[in-house]
């Protein structure tokens, strides 16, 4: 019963009584006035005053209630209105200044430099303070914007680096109440105990430490930011917006694809029942793969903006005081993610985890691991991930096979199959997929990166291949896009460990899982009976080949790990 009928009911019940003063007034023979009357009112008999009471009563919640039902819409649409103001107004300012700047008649090009370089300052902090007051997915946004140190200009990705440690922190109160949303439960009828302040926040969700009622498990309650539900929308579309109308005045530099990703991934990330699937499928991959020191925590249960999970922690992988204090090889950490994300890119079914940046991998030293594989590799955050298709599986396995070997019309065709990439674009994507400047591409990808070779990065990009690569980026497979995405983290997560063998190894591994791709491929189309000639020579064939890869890389392994025992450093 609503708390409007409760009131009424109460007071039809208690209508047969009535007050002495009442009754002192009904009994006086003199006419009962208002003192605002300026003439006798009629009078009413006591049952059709209360009724009349109730009547206003009644009448007055009711305007209550609806003057807050607008208030709150009035209120939601104010801010809607604030925050789209501010994306516009900023969008705007900046397209001006940018206008403005590149129209300035320079004679002397170290000044044009000079100033466009200050444009791009101005613009990317009158754009991160709109990042921050507006929150939501523009933080999330943002911390992306700051890694494309090789899209973007350092002014832009450096000013938007602090928005890496600047996520938001939901109160536990909007916490219980999303909680009771959500499940009809309160937050304490499923925890025993549940620690207020989070131990990790990140832009969409926050983490707190926590003990299963039931159980006394101690678990990790992953749960959304309340606010994100009200503004994903919103926030997705001003996206697509801004992105759309930086293309129609600057239609060389095409970043519409950024916003169309965002729209695909932001639903999956925000769905946390898709999280803990996706964890499990994981889970249960990994648990086939011997030899693999993957720890992924066991989800509980999951709701679309609740996830708890075993609780399971560790140390950053740049942490370098805490793996060389437990004795943790550096060298092997690299190996193992090397394997770990390989696995995911080219195993047979495997799911690829998209988004491996060091707050979502730990490290833990595990004693009862022997000799130098002492420590579990601990994945967090399985929000966007991602199937390979097998026919584009190979085809990469074949590109990667090709770059190892130098192979340069191997590396064409191969690029064509994958991304349907042509000449012209050709030296460009290769240098994307790699890292490297295609100049070392062609020769040994193997090296060491060295400074020169990142100066030389710099200036193509500065000399208008900057837009070049926009446009190559626009056309390519979406699934392309989080593989490059998801090297460049591997590769970032490799150089902060600084290991003794360099870049080497890894490829190594690289070239071990893109032969076995291959080998496997060979070995589905043959046909008939193993004993048959012709098959069992395609079969050598395909072995061989295989095993001539496999020898080459073990004799190369054990030399690079003879020469780190040595202390000779990396191979140049």
């Amino acid at each position: 019963m609503s708390g409007m009928n409760l009131f009424s009911s109460v007071l039809r019940r208690n209508a047969p009584f009535t007050c002495r003063a009442c009754l002192r007034k009904q009994a006086s023979p003199i006419p009962q006035r208002s003192s605002f009357a300026t003439k006798a009112s009629p009078t009413l008999p006591p049952r059709t005053k209360r009724r009349r009471r109730i009547l206003l009563a009644s009448s007055g919640a009711g305007v209550v209630a609806t003057a807050v039902a607008v208030s709150d819409d009035a209120k939601h649409a104010a801010i809607g209105a604030q925050r789209t103001g501010r994306v516009v107004s900023t969008l705007f300012v900046n397209i001006n200044d940018y206008r403005t700047t590149l129209k300035y008649d320079h004679d002397n090009e170290s000044d044009y430099n000079a100033l466009l370089k200050a444009c791009h300052k101005r613009c990317a902090e009158r754009t991160l303070v709109t990042l921050e007051k507006n929150g939501s997915i523009f933080i999330k946004l943002g911390q992306h914007l700051s890694s494309l140190n090789y899209l973007l200009p350092s002014e832009w990705c450096d000013t938007f680096i602090p928005l890496q440690d600047k996520c938001p922190i939901s109160s536990i109160e909007s916490i219980r109440e999303m909680v009771l949303k959500d499940t009809d439960h309160e937050l304490s009828d499923f925890f025993s105990e549940f620690e207020e302040t989070p131990i990790g926040a990140a832009s969409l969700a926050q983490v707190h430490r926590a003990t299963i009622r039931k159980t006394g498990q101690r678990v990790a309650v992953k749960v959304q930011h309340p606010t994100l539900d009200e503004w994903s929308h919103l926030d997705l579309v001003l996206t697509r917006f801004t992105f759309s109308t930086l293309k129609r005045f600057f239609p060389e530099y095409d970043l519409t694809w950024l916003s169309e990703e965002l729209e695909v991934s932001l639903p999956q990330e925000l769905d946390f029942h898709q999280e803990g699937e996706n964890a499990i499928r994981a889970k249960n991959y990994f648990e086939e793969i011997r030899n693999t020191p993957v720890v992924i925590p066991e989800v509980l249960w999951a709701k679309r903006r609740i996830l708890v999970m075993e609780y399971v922690s560790g140390h950053r992988l740049d942490d370098l005081e805490y793996l060389d204090s437990r004795k943790i090889d550096r060298d092997e950490v690299s190996a193992a993610l090397a394997r770990i994300f390989n696995e995911m890119i080219f195993g047979t079914n495997a799911p690829l985890h998209c988004d491996p940046h060091g707050g979502n991998i730990a490290i833990r030293h595990n004693p009862s691991r022997s000799g130098r594989d002492n420590f579990d590799v601990i994945l967090y955050d399985h929000g966007l991930y991602r199937d390979i298709p097998i026919s584009l599986r190979r085809a990469y396995a074949k590109l990667w096979l090709a770059v190892l070997d130098a192979d340069e019309p191997r590396m064409r065709k191969y690029a064509y199959e994958v991304a349907g990439i042509g000449d012209e674009h050709f030296a460009l994507f290769a240098s994307a997929i790699t890292g490297r400047d295609y100049s070392i591409v062609k020769e040994n990808i193997a090296k060491p990166r060295s400074m020169q070779e990142k100066e030389n990065i710099s200036e193509a990009l500065g000399e208008g291949m900057l837009a070049q690569l926009v446009q190559l980026l626009g056309q390519v497979p979406r699934v392309i896009l989080l593989i490059l995405k998801t090297n460049d983290l591997t590769r970032s997560l490799d150089e902060n460990l600084h290991t003794r063998q360099g870049p080497a190894r890894t490829f190594l591994i690289l070239a071990r899982y893109a032969s076995r791709t291959v080998y496997e491929e060979q070995l589905e189309l043959l046909t008939g009976s193993i004993f048959w000639p012709p098959t069992f020579v395609a079969f050598l064939r395909a072995w061989s080949a295989h095993m001539r890869v496999e020898l080459k890389l073990t004799v190369y392994e054990r030399w690079l790990a003879v020469r780190a025992l040595l202390g000779m450093g990396p191979v140049v």
